[in-house]
């Protein structure tokens, strides 16, 4: 079912398998009301430009949908299989595609309607328009999707299944107490200054700073930092905590606290709080309110989500206690561990690997191959996905291509096919970007074979986290549908391998139990009936910061 939004009413359009109209369009008056009765009715798969336009003003009318196809998310995935680079993934450019026709790099938004067709205010086609061109778009897109005989129809549905997450999570928001994260920002940088000011106790660190170096100076400032310590006997390069520590000099230790605290002062203080927390259940004089980030789906390269404003995924601990479950509520806080190494295992089907994988702790499994050291077994690990080779991580690759080489030549084979300026996939086939004129040009000049390597060690990662990406999705998608189902609570955050899920207290220990029944699923959905399985250690806490 296509639908396009006009206003508070817009258009439907019932599609056949392939994408052709099954019947006319037809307009409607109050567009979330009569998806809400085709929902109940019929529970078809919604046909949307763009997921994070169109579903948010349907939520808010108390609308959910149960499936969708995300155009927009699914057009970057199909031209990105094709190895096109630098096309813009919109409803717009997808029809110049199919027709042609110079592709729009700009595409104007008008809320409360989707992204328009045409830059230019006055060309802009009305919603029954646009319904034709998206049904176009999404016949075109199924097509091509039969034609390609790989799984990419999982990684679809999974990518538009995100979007409805995403938008779904930011609806609800995460439970937040304004009142303990004032008060965690008072004990660490002292009470809520007036405009224009530093934090009492901010300042006094900065007046410590100022004394070590006998002269008052800015410490927000890169340049004064780089000078002080220059006309001190101190010529540094950059106010990085790692070249800091290499000085010996007083005002080393009150800088790097400053900068720790002024990074959270700033990133998540109190104009943070303002901006991005706020609707809470109990009303505007509650402390009780919630977060409400905007994900970006697939917002990087492999896959994993972004966020375009609100940084969710950077969330400090000490911030974290203010994410407090509402009163008679829990949160269950549940974490894939060692998500990434475990989809090596599993892609490469390398039997040692897979056997590691099995338990809950897969570096400490390994250990034993090098010489019972788990520090050893990670650095091995990591560097075989990553490309490292600093300390002593060349000479345990060396192990670990011996001892697991199946595993070892999937990631290695990806990354000689990345220094070729080759493309790679994922397990589910979302596909690397293809390199630009700039990489080529560079690959031929003097600084052609680091560029062939920081390319290889891109494209090496590039499978085992896009995969890890998709697994996540999966189980997400899973669970978010069991949650409804049985009406055992909300998703409310997700970050790369971690999950929180908000419940009535009463609930939490049967939908921990759930998380981990999905994680199966989604193992088996991705890699059939592969004997691993992915732990995730589910706490059942009042506030996020317990939950480690």
């Amino acid at each position: 079912m296509a639908v396009t939004a006009d206003g508070s009413g817009g258009w439907l359009l019932p599609l056949d398998d392939d994408g052709a109209p099954a019947q006319a369009p037809r307009q409607v008056a109050d567009l979330a009301a009569s998806v809400a009765e085709i929902e109940a009715a019929q529970a078809p798969r919604w046909v949307l430009a763009d997921t994070a336009e169109l579903y948010p003003p349907l939520l808010r009318a108390g609308v959910r949908l149960g499936q969708c196809h995300d155009v927009s998310l699914i057009e970057a995935i199909l031209i990105s299989r094709q190895g096109q680079a630098g096309h813009p993934h919109h409803l717009a450019a997808a029809h110049a595609r199919i027709h042609q026709l110079p592709i729009p790099e700009r595409v104007t938004a008008v809320a409360p309607r989707q992204a328009t067709l045409f830059d230019d205010d006055s060309a802009r086609p009305d919603a029954r328009a646009e319904l034709d061109v998206l049904a176009e778009v999404f016949a075109d897109q199924r097509a091509r999707m039969t034609a390609d005989e790989s799984s990419v129809r999982l990684l679809v549905a999974a990518e538009s299944a995100g979007a409805l997450i995403a938008a779904e999570m930011t609806h609800v928001g995460l439970p937040w107490r304004v009142d303990i994260h004032d008060a965690v920002l008072a004990d660490l940088v002292g009470p809520r200054p007036v405009k224009g000011m530093r934090p009492k106790k901010l300042q006094a660190i900065a007046d410590q700073i100022a004394a070590a170096f006998d002269h008052p100076f800015n410490p927000d400032s890169p340049q004064q930092v780089l000078a002080a310590f220059r006309k001190a006997g101190h010529p540094i390069e950059t106010t990085r905590a790692w070249e800091l520590k290499t000085i010996d000099h007083p005002a080393v230790p009150p800088l790097l606290r400053y900068k720790e605290l002024s990074r959270v002062h700033s990133a998540h203080g109190w104009n943070w709080l303002s901006e991005w927390v706020g609707d809470g259940p109990g009303g505007p004089d509650s402390p009780a309110k919630r977060f409400r980030p905007r994900y970006v789906v697939g917002g990087v390269v492999t896959g994993r989500w972004a966020t375009d404003g609100g940084a969710a995924l950077q969330i400090p601990k000490v911030i974290r206690a203010a994410a407090t479950a509402d009163a008679g509520h829990k949160l269950v806080v549940a974490d894939a561990a060692q998500l990434e190494p475990r989809m090596l295992a599993a892609m490469s089907q390398d039997p040692g690997m897979i056997a590691a994988a099995e338990a809950d702790d897969m570096y400490a499994a390994l250990a034993p191959t090098f010489d019972g050291s788990r520090d050893d077994a990670k650095i091995a690990l990591l560097s075989a996905m990553y490309g490292g080779t600093a300390g002593n991580a060349t000479a345990l690759l060396t192990v670990m291509r011996r001892r697991f080489p199946t595993a070892y030549a999937y990631v290695e084979q990806a990354a000689r096919d990345g220094e070729k300026g080759g493309l790679v996939r994922t397990w589910l086939g979302r596909t690397s970007p293809a390199p630009g004129d700039g990489w080529w040009n560079a690959l031929t000049g003097p600084g052609g074979t680091r560029s062939a390597r920081d390319r290889g060690r891109f494209t090496r990662n590039f499978v085992v986290q896009g995969t890890a990406a998709e697994w996540a999705l999966s189980m997400m998608a899973l669970l978010r549908s069991r949650l409804w189902e049985r009406e055992l609570g909300d998703l409310v955050f997700f970050q790369h391998d971690e999950i929180i899920v908000h419940c009535e207290q009463s609930r939490a220990e049967t939908v921990a139990g759930l998380i981990q029944e999905c994680a199966d699923q989604a193992t088996r959905l991705l890699f059939g009936r592969l004997s691993m399985r992915v732990p995730l250690s589910a706490a059942i806490v009042d506030s996020y910061d317990k939950a480690k």
